[in-house]
């Protein structure tokens, strides 16, 4: 995804930011191929009932409201849909960050600025001393999005966030009824793994392995089933953790 420029709305004052995406894709990709051939296999926009492949200006969207009927959009009233702060990134309040649950939370952008300005790094300091995270909508691409602003050391983070109705929590709280030992237990056990967050200690095992793999299949060597630890099966929870801490 290429950079966006954008700018975040504060009361009267426009802080001209460039959205630089936080989160790559590190997967390996992999090509689809006909077995027989080797050769790549093509994805063709085909509709049924003409029998014809169908080209890109000649789709509509369409929302089905009954079995096969369906009411039709074209681009340009689509568009016309649009919130009115789609070129812009619009404060509306300030709030707690712990108050924003991380179950909310999508995908994160970078907000930078292509030069130094006065009104960027007011609103930097300004999060950082009040301690709080600002709550704005915008419109990416040509989905609205509420987003949580943060400050951080490496700037301002933009976080994209889920409506309440994509969050699929279950009504009401659970309760928990646990017997003191294995709770004693289970607490010793935590602080025995107490360690401090450090990313790039936690590596892509399985990426790793496939690059391996790739790196083997180059060379003319097959691919090795990679060893997996053989777990202890305890049906009892106060034996698991007895042995978990032992273990330890």
């Amino acid at each position: 995804m290429p950079n966006i420029h954008s700018n975040i709305s504060f009361g009267l004052v426009n802080i001209p930011i460039v959205m630089n995406p936080v989160v790559k894709n590190n997967d390996t990709s992999f090509n689809q191929l006909h077995k027989k051939c080797l050769k790549r296999i093509k994805y063709v926009k085909y509709c049924e009932h003409c029998k014809k492949e169908v080209k890109e200006n000649e789709i509509v969207k369409g929302y089905e409201f009954e079995k096969d009927n369906y009411l039709t959009f074209e681009k340009e009233e689509l568009d016309k849909l649009k919130p009115e702060n789609d070129k812009e990134i619009e404060i509306v309040a300030f709030v707690d960050e712990k108050e924003v649950d991380s179950v909310y939370m999508e995908k994160s952008y970078l907000l930078t600025t292509e030069r130094q300005t006065k009104a960027y790094d007011l609103f930097c300091e300004a999060l950082k001393k009040v301690k709080k995270v600002a709550i704005a909508k915008t419109v990416i691409g040509s989905k609205f999005y509420y987003v949580m602003l943060r400050f951080t050391n490496y700037g301002i983070v933009m976080t994209t966030l889920f409506f309440q109705e994509e969050v699929l929590f279950p009504e009401g709280k659970s309760e928990y009824k646990v017997n003191d030992k294995e709770l004693d237990l289970a607490v010793k056990l935590i602080a025995e793994l107490e360690d401090k967050f450090e990313p790039e200690k936690y590596q892509d095992e399985y990426q790793n392995n496939i690059k391996k793999a790739i790196d083997d299949k180059m060379n003319g060597k097959e691919v090795k089933q990679v060893k997996k630890k053989q777990k202890e099966q305890v049906s009892d929870l106060f034996e698991a953790l007895e042995k978990s801490l032992k273990k330890k």
